[in-house]
This record gives C-alpha cells, structure tokens and sequence, in this order.
C-alpha cells in the first residue's frame, strides 16, 4: 500500500498524458460504454427478456392447467370413493338379504323334507304294527289250531 502511494507521489506531472489526464477521450469513451449498453440491450437482453418471460406466462398457464386437473382430479376421486362406498354398503345389504332367503328357504325344504319323512316313518311304523298284528293274530290262530290238533291227538 504505501508502496502505491509513493508512485502516486513521485510520478511526475510533464505536460499531457499524465496519471489523471482528462481530455476528449473520456466522454468519448462514456458516449461509446452507454451506445453499447444500448444496443446490446436492444439486439441481445430485449429478445433474451422476452423469451424468459413467455417461458414464464408458458409455466405459470401449464401450473395453473396442472392445478386445476389435479383438484377435479381429487374431486372425482372423492366422488368415486363415496359411491364405491354406497355400492359396497348395497351390496353387503344384498348378500345379507340373498342369505336370508336363502336361510328361509333351506329351513322351509328342511321343514318339507321332515314332514314327509315323519309322515313316511308314520305310514311305514303303521304299516309293520298293521303286519305284526296280523302275523300276531294268524300266529296265534296258528297255535290255536295246533293246540286243537295237539289236544285232539292226546285225547284219542
């Protein structure tokens, strides 16, 4: 530092071209900095801004368009979420009720069936007391007449 103070110091002031010379040069190169500023504004960072913000319009419209699918996409979700649970809870009410008449009907067939095999069971127990009476009864006349037949041969 002290070292560029002391050139700063000892540098010699001879006529023009010195260290602080300020002449036409120094508008002239303001003048030049600013034109260019200008045109490359004009040919390079206007396009470029603009691109950037249609790019931007482009997503902003995109994200909005997105946002908006996904909320009636969430909305029929929900939509179908509730009448999946609706028809669910039908038919669940269905099953029950089929299994009900179908209970009925299973206690109803059983019912029939044990009526008519009570009645068979009836009919066949009448039938075999009907037959055991009657082979009783030609039984007994059997023994009769060969208790007849038996006593007849004794008495003679």
């Amino acid at each position: 530092m002290i070292n560029f103070s002391t050139l700063i110091l000892s540098s010699e002031v001879e006529g023009p071209g010195g260290l602080f010379d300020i002449d036409a040069t120094l508008p002239l190169v303001a003048i030049q900095f600013l034109l260019l500023m200008v045109i490359l504004n004009i040919v390079l960072y206007n396009p470029l801004l603009t691109i950037i913000e249609e790019r931007k319009e482009y997503i902003l419209t995109n994200l909005g368009k997105a946002s908006e699918l996904l909320a009636e996409a969430n909305n029929l979700t929900a939509q179908y979420e509730e009448e999946l649970g609706s028809v669910r809870k039908e038919a669940q009410l269905e099953i029950t009720n089929s299994q009900k008449i179908h209970q009925e009907i299973l206690d109803l067939e059983i019912n029939i069936s044990q009526k008519y095999l009570d009645n068979l069971l009836d009919t066949i127990t009448n039938d075999f007391e009907n037959r055991k009476t009657l082979a009783l009864n030609n039984l007994e006349a059997s023994v009769q007449s060969l208790c007849s037949d038996i006593n007849a041969k004794l008495s003679i």
